[in-house]
């Protein structure tokens, strides 16, 4: 190969390699997308930090008059159910939907469900089977005492608050209902842990059965296709759900209400999407565009 040759093939292969090198691009970076803020709350009453996921509605402004109703998630970790009942709320809150209206959502993330969801059990297998249960009262002191404040304090909130749960979240939920029912005015409960402590809790009196009971509350019960129960004495999880709201119908307060939705088609573990869907039908009145 000739000189000349030489030099046509450096210049044509640097020429090449130059292209090459010319064309390859650094990969763009995504930006990330926002769903809601994560929040984090020093807790005396439980003696730890605790993680809160929060959705905010389109439009959300601090500076604004507007204020929003509060729908307090249990289990509301991102990798438990923040993410679908976020969506179900905004999805319903669409103004083309208008079924729910515009809401803030707070995902109280999990640490210990078995602490605190639940109350101290007489049954001895289980005081051994789960040795951190039964600290619910710490649990609704937070709630009561350190969290509804914090979020009334920091976000725009009206009088509206909602509560939804499952099983053991269902559980305490039904906990609250009895013992400190105004902490919240609609309570979404879902497949119930009743089961707990060879249902106890049904042998409980509570002010929303007296005459007296001035707040109005409504409350949704779903249960699923779930058989028995995990105890030495079987029960039945459907059979429960029925019991709780025969025994909220014999509430004399007129401003008491209470719906039973039966999800045959749905099992313990898939029933929360589809209850709390079908419990924003009947909560929330459909709400008329001004």
């Amino acid at each position: 190969m000739n000189k000349i040759s030489i030099l046509l093939f450096l210049i044509l292969s640097s020429t090449t390699i130059f292209s090459q090198t010319k064309k390859v691009k650094p990969a763009e970076t995504g930006k990330p997308f926002v769903l809601g803020v994560i929040d984090e709350i020093e807790s005396k009453e439980l003696g730890e930090k605790r993680i809160l996921n929060i959705y905010l509605p389109d439009n959300y402004k601090p500076e604004d008059a507007t204020k929003y109703p509060v729908i307090y998630l249990l289990d509301g970790s991102a990798d438990e159910d923040f993410i679908h009942i976020a969506g179900l709320v905004q999805f319903n809150s669409f103004e083309w939907i208008n079924q729910v209206p515009k809401s803030i959502v707070v995902g109280i993330a999990t640490v210990d469900r078995k602490r605190d969801f639940t109350f101290p059990t007489t049954i001895s297998k289980d005081q051994t089977k789960f040795a951190t249960a039964g600290h619910s009262d710490k649990f609704i002191s937070f709630i009561e005492k350190e969290l509804q404040p914090y979020i009334e304090k920091k976000y725009k909130t009206n009088n509206s608050k909602t509560i939804i749960g499952q099983s053991l979240g269902g559980l305490l939920e039904t906990e609250i209902l009895f013992k400190k029912p105004t902490l919240f005015n609609k309570y979404i409960i879902t497949s119930p842990s009743l089961w707990w402590d060879n249902g106890s809790l049904f042998n409980k009196d509570s002010v929303i059965f007296q005459e007296n009971f001035n707040q109005k509350t409504d409350i949704y019960i779903a249960v699923g296709k779930e058989g028995l129960t995990p105890t030495e004495i079987p029960r039945v999880m459907e059979v429960d759900a029925n019991l709780l709201v025969e025994k909220i119908k014999t509430s004399k307060s007129k401003n008491i209400k209470v719906y039973f939705d039966y999800l045959p088609e749905e099992n313990h573990g898939t029933i929360l999407h589809q209850a709390v869907s079908n419990a924003f039908r009947v909560l929330y009145p459909i709400q008329t565009a001004e």
